[in-house]
């Protein structure tokens, strides 16, 4: 068995070697090799085609490279975009084939009907059209055969030529082909799953559910293993598509792209769970309005933190203010090494102050997002990957709208979204709600463990392993300062207390009520503002001389 996979590998290497020869790509793994300058300009063109001829792993290879600005020039992204639709279909009898065996029934009883011709081939898998015997139309995802074996024999390949890519690839921008591979293999184990990709359209239907112009998906689970998925069937038509001439009076393009910029602020800026691969095959459009999200292999992940950061930075380019923005990409970790700070904010203050002498309506994120990833590649920094994914679906979800509606600007939608989302995180009753049930948890906290602190000192005061060498001037006056915090201490422990509560009462809306509003809970913050004024003016009266 070790030589048969001996021999296939050497087999896949030879194979992999004569098509890099082909489109004179050879010298990325033959150092004694190099490319002449002209060689240059096809080079990006030269890549998509040997990746399509590679087949599956080097395809999804490419469509992965064209969501990572931050590996690969702009040439290279806008040539590998084009590999989003550009695979061939595999045979219909061994879907067929996989199907029946991953469902363990035959078609005839699983479906009512089943149309043989796929209606989408992608580089993993393709879907077919079907009835279910209830009369549900489904659509019925099929993983390619034996693609897991292939890629993994491919990944073996890559890994070994990892080394001379290393050497070799250098045209004035920084690679990391070890980097690459990692947030390769790290994506295929996931789209090769299922079932995974089943949890994300749950978790798209479950953050949408309340909005009516969003359909996600329905997943039929007892239909859907690693290598199928059965979902619903959404009839739709492809988001770019919309503006030609037979959909004219169909369609609002214009609503249409801005209800595709809001599904995404809210997407990231609120859910921190979004849909990283939005270009146009995966958005279908339903008249006149409605928007359909297929395809959620790949997704990102955003923490509180860098929501937080991500929209104060957009909020700073909105409201032209240069500090700010720095601040929030220093904050989301771009700003990393001390020696290039320097040099790195004065090339980021050089490109803002471009951007902010642009009138807002004029303003591209598609553009802006390049140029920054471009100076992070300059200064040889690598963005976190879900940071990444932000800017591309940014940028997709931007050009989109553009295809589509030729005034639109993204930046138009995002303002009063970001504005709307600072108050309500700084404001919000449920964001103060939960500050001061914060700050009254930490109290009770340090109010609790000040005996055992404090008896844990007097016994190794005791036991001699406490000692303090110190001379005495003015211990009166140090006492009074301790006498005087600890009350300090307990007035404000009892302010928060009557904070969280009085908020309790209003959010519960326990009566008696005056002028509309719980009497329990207007007291209890008139009393809480008046004890606070008050410790705020015996610490001022304390730093008096």
């Amino acid at each position: 068995m070790f030589r048969a996979k001996s021999w296939r590998k050497f087999r896949r290497s030879r194979q992999i070697m004569a098509v890099l020869t082909k489109y004179g790509l050879d010298y990325f793994i033959k150092p004694a090799k190099r490319r002449r300058e002209s060689e240059y300009s096809d080079l990006p063109q030269k890549m998509r085609l040997a990746l399509e001829e590679l087949g599956p792993t080097f395809i999804k290879l490419g469509q992965i490279l064209s969501t990572r600005p931050d590996f690969l020039p702009p040439a290279f992204i806008v040539e590998l975009e084009k590999l989003q639709d550009s695979v061939l279909p595999f045979d219909n009898f061994q879907a067929q084939v996989i199907i029946r065996r991953e469902l363990n029934q035959p078609l005839s009883k699983l479906f009512r009907s089943f149309e043989t011709e796929p209606v989408a081939a992608a580089s993993l898998s393709q879907v077919y059209k079907a009835v279910l015997p209830d009369g549900e139309t489904v659509a019925v995802k099929v993983q390619r055969p034996r693609i897991k074996e292939i890629i993994d024999l491919d990944l073996e390949i890559l890994n070994d030529l990892i080394g001379f890519l290393g050497d070799n690839l250098r045209n004035g921008w920084v690679y990391h082909p070890r980097l690459i591979l990692k947030v390769f293999k790290k994506a295929i184990e996931k789209e090769l799953d299922f079932t995974i990709e089943a949890q994300n359209f749950e978790k798209l239907r479950f953050n949408f559910k309340d909005i009516d112009y969003v359909r996600v998906p329905k997943v039929y689970w007892h239909m859907t293993t690693p290598k199928v998925l059965t979902m619903e069937y959404i009839d739709g038509v492809k988001i770019t598509d919309i503006v030609q001439e037979k959909y004219k009076g169909i369609f609002k393009p214009k609503e249409v792209a801005r209800r595709g910029a809001a599904i995404t602020l809210k997407q990231i800026f609120e859910d921190g769970f979004f849909h990283a691969d939005p270009h146009p095959a995966n958005i279908f459009v339903l008249p006149p309005a409605t928007i359909a999200m297929l395809d959620a292999g790949m997704v990102g992940y955003l923490d509180d933190k860098t929501v937080n950061y991500a929209a104060e930075f957009m909020q700073g380019i909105m409201e032209r203010d240069l500090d700010q923005s720095i601040h929030a990409l220093e904050n989301l970790g771009i700003i990393i090494d001390e020696f290039d700070q320097t040099r790195l904010y004065r090339d980021l203050k050089e490109l803002f102050d471009y951007f902010l002498g642009t009138p807002l309506k004029n303003l591209k994120i598609k553009k802006m997002n390049q140029d920054i990833l471009e100076i992070t590649v300059r200064h040889n920094l690598v963005l976190p990957e879900n940071l990444v994914l932000m800017i591309k679906a940014f940028s997709v979800v931007e050009n989109n709208g553009q295809r589509i509606d030729p005034d639109f600007n993204i930046i138009s939608v995002a303002k009063p979204f970001i504005n709307d989302l600072f108050l309500k995180k700084e404001f919000g009753f449920e964001e103060l709600f939960e500050k001061g049930k914060k700050i009254f948890r930490d109290s009770v906290k340090l109010a609790e463990k000040f005996p055992k602190d404090f008896s844990d000192i007097i016994h190794k005061l005791r036991g001699g392993k406490l000692k303090f060498n110190f001379e005495h001037h003015g211990l009166e006056k140090l006492t009074r300062e301790i006498d005087r915090a600890g009350s300090r201490i307990s007035s404000g422990l009892i302010v928060a207390a009557l904070i969280v509560g009085s908020s309790l009462v209003l959010r519960e809306q326990i009566g008696p009520f005056i002028f509309g509003y719980p009497f329990l809970g207007i007291f209890g913050y008139l009393l809480a503002t008046f004890m606070g004024l008050g410790i705020l003016i015996s610490i001022f009266k304390s730093d008096d001389p």
